[in-house]
């Protein structure tokens, strides 16, 4: 696995943490604003050699938002992006999502002066996320048994 995005053409696969935890009885989601855009994102990144798809992404999700808790080793599902790269140009990605059930909130870590973190309902999240398809997946999530 590599942290560099594949050559154009090919789909890079990332590794996404969805950090869920119940608020007031409903169940949250913890969303990060990307670096660049300041959109609001789930916690992500490439793949590491040595650590499967789930420790990745509960290792991006300490780094972009200081959260710690237990993570699914079988992705809850996946969805695709365009990431945009520098000098303008982009990689298209598969997103493998794993549910992170978020037990410590940090106020020092490694990326807090870069992102802003905020929790939302799903339903509130799939308002202001711009990963159009994983809008399913949450609203999915969203709906009751």
């Amino acid at each position: 696995m590599s942290k560099h995005p594949k050559p154009s053409g090919v789909t890079a696969l990332q590794y996404a943490a969805l950090p869920l935890q119940e608020r007031d009885g409903e169940t949250c989601v913890l969303l990060v604003t990307s670096r660049e855009t300041h959109r609001w994102v789930l916690p992500k990144g490439w793949g590491e050699k040595g650590l499967t798809g789930a420790q990745v992404a509960a290792k991006e999700a300490f780094e972009e938002s200081g959260i710690r808790g237990v993570i699914d080793d079988v992705p809850v599902g996946t969805y695709r992006y365009t990431k945009r790269l520098r000098k303008e140009s982009t990689v298209e990605c598969e997103v493998e999502v794993y549910v992170l059930t978020v037990d410590q909130l940090v106020a020092n870590w490694p990326e807090r002066a870069q992102r802003r973190r905020e929790w939302f309902t799903l339903a509130q999240a799939a308002l202001v996320i711009d990963d159009g398809e994983l809008v399913p997946l949450l609203l999915k999530l969203a709906a009751p048994d």
